[in-house]
């Protein structure tokens, strides 16, 4: 079986990712042979089509409900075959699995389609391209084309297989507001060494990159009716913020979690800012109060709690509930006594509550009424005994997010990653304001807190009659109320795009429908359950009418002889 081309072609449309692989495939054997077409993508993509071509006979992928997809699939199929093809793999990305059987000397062509909205973090976006081909392949190329109306800001490409040999495959064209980038190694530049057939091309493919901002209310974009708004402000004062690190230290944790746990507090603790006040709960059964107050990071504190840091051990049950009503009644003793500040509680949990109160439900709930809108809750489940589901739910009823930290060598790395990301908040209660009777289906347009180095973006589509869209943000900072405003002519927004030729069309369509479903279902996560089923109706139709394989689809792939499978978008929470 010989995989004669491999070609990975993106197009980023203004932080629009759509990515086509195409794999060809021969059997050169005498016999009939599997023949196995394997993609890693991000997780926060959704497949959109996928096809095999066999003998000129082409397999599409249909995208159902899932409920009724499933149904189909365990009529045709005895259970317990249901291997579903996209799986899990690490924390960025999962991993789509199909083979099929061909014939002697017969050829097969598999085509995967994914989008993702790339994300701004820490100031700049990535696109990440797993390369896994597994063998030489005589035809393999990335091609990368990157069109943002801004203006490219700085650009890089970055690998974790790059020789000096194939280096000289890469070629990268970046002009105002263009970028190219293209890799195409010849088959002696792919091999490890001239006498083996073994492969270099196996890691990550990385291209980062920022775009030019004004110092105004952000950028609106307008293609067919459809408009997206982007507002990263950059250079504004930091907001001081209150900080408490809730830190699980039951039995479980011992180890290398423990030890990873310290090593990015040590670390975190040094990146505190002077004006920062901060305090440490640690809990197995019993909770421990650092400190009964907020400290201000002067460097004396900061050494004090690094000693405290280095002797955390870890044994006994878990306290979740206890550990995080004390970090509320240390935040609610601090009120009144400091000028405008963002308080926050990050956790660190690797289990389930199994001290104090274990019911769940009712720990969300003491949780949301204590904190009551006040504080950020930001919940890290470290490893697969957590009951990711709970920490997300918590997370997202109190103006935060959850994230699962893998037990990797990198863990600390991710936790001090995930410190970064909110350790600068600049505005909180963003309002992105539009004209209400001229704007339809409006994505999350309020927003808590924002972090330098993230971006805010909101999306719409325009009632035809409108030609100018007005936009007013209000939001406050650290030192006053801020109201921006913005007035986009509608032509001569829809004009930026129209000559543009490795646009796909209705970029800015696909964008609000899959920012809308990323949205609901984050929403649905925290809805009481009848308006969760509204949350999730909504979600499944956008899901169907723009085919992409979200948590409430599934594409079901039909192979030579009828024979069907599943793909599923896994969750974190499985």
């Amino acid at each position: 079986i010989e995989i004669y081309s491999l070609h990975v072609d993106c197009k980023v449309t203004s932080r629009f990712a759509h990515t086509v692989i195409t794999s060809r495939i021969v059997n050169r054997a005498n016999e009939s042979r599997e023949a196995t077409f394997e993609v890693e993508l991000p997780k926060t993509a959704f497949i959109t089509n996928f096809s095999m071509s066999i003998d000129g006979e082409v397999y599409p992928g249909i995208i159902k409900e899932k409920a009724a997809a499933q149904n189909e699939y365990d009529t045709a199929v005895s259970q317990g075959q249901s291997a579903g093809l996209v799986k899990i793999t690490d924390r960025k990305l999962e991993q789509f699995h199909v083979s099929v059987s061909i014939a002697a000397h017969s050829k097969v062509t598999f085509e995967l389609t994914y989008e993702e909205l790339l994300k701004r973090q820490l100031g700049k976006y990535e696109l990440l391209i797993k390369v896994r081909p597994q063998q030489l392949v005589k035809h393999f190329q990335i091609d990368v084309h990157i069109f943002e109306p801004q203006g490219i800001h700085f650009l890089e490409t970055d690998s974790t297989f790059m020789t000096n040999e194939l280096s000289e495959a890469l070629t990268k064209e970046v002009n105002e507001t263009k970028a190219r980038i293209s890799f195409k190694p010849t088959l002696d530049q792919q091999k490890k060494n001239s006498e083996l057939d073994e492969t270099l091309l196996n890691g990550d493919f990385v291209v980062r990159y920022d775009v030019k901002r004004e110092a105004t209310a952000g950028d609106i974009q307008i293609v067919n009716g459809y408009f997206v708004h982007y507002f990263a402000p950059q250079e504004m004062p930091v907001f001081p913020k209150n900080v408490i690190f809730v830190i699980d230290r039951s039995g479980s944790m011992t180890g290398r979690k423990i030890e990873q746990t310290r090593d990015a507090l040590l670390k975190i603790l040094q990146d505190l800012r002077p004006e920062d006040h901060f305090n440490f709960i640690t809990f197995n059964n019993k909770v421990a109060e650092w400190k009964s107050s907020l400290l201000p990071a002067t460097e004396e504190n900061v050494a004090s709690a690094a000693a405290l840091v280095q002797t955390l051990t870890a044994r006994g049950g878990t306290d979740i509930n206890g550990a995080l009503l004390s970090a509320v009644g240390v935040l609610e003793k601090a009120e009144g006594l400091l000028e405008p500040r963002i308080s926050m509680i990050i956790l660190l949990t690797d289990g389930e509550p199994t001290s104090g109160e274990r019911n769940v439900e009712v720990i969300q709930e003491n949780v949301q009424t204590a904190i009551n809108g006040k504080y950020a809750l930001f919940c890290l489940g470290f490893g697969f005994d957590v009951s990711y589901k709970f920490l997300e739910k918590m997370a997202l009823s109190n103006g935060g997010i959850a994230r699962r930290i893998y037990e990797n060598a990198d863990a600390a790395l991710q936790l001090q990653g995930f410190y970064q990301e909110v350790a600068t908040p600049i505005l909180m209660q963003i309002e992105m304001q539009y004209p209400e009777n001229s704007i339809e289906g409006l994505t999350k347009n309020n927003f808590k807190l924002f972090f330098e180095g993230s971006e805010i973006i909101v999306s719409g589509k325009i009632s035809d009659e409108l030609d100018l869209l007005p936009v007013e943000i209000k939001a406050q900072s650290h030192t006053s109320n801020l109201t921006l405003k913005e007035e986009a002519n509608v032509k001569e927004k829809e004009q930026v795009f129209q000559n543009q030729r490795y646009i796909f069309g209705n970029f800015i369509e696909r964008l609000w429908a899959y920012l809308s479903i990323q949205q609901l279902l984050e929403k649905a996560i925290s809805a009481q359950e009848e308006d969760q089923k509204a949350l999730e109706v909504q979600a499944l139709d956008l899901s169907l009418q723009y085919s992409f394989v979200t948590p409430l689809t599934s594409m079901v792939v039909t192979k030579p002889q009828q024979k069907e499978e599943l793909a599923n978008k896994p969750t974190e929470a499985g």
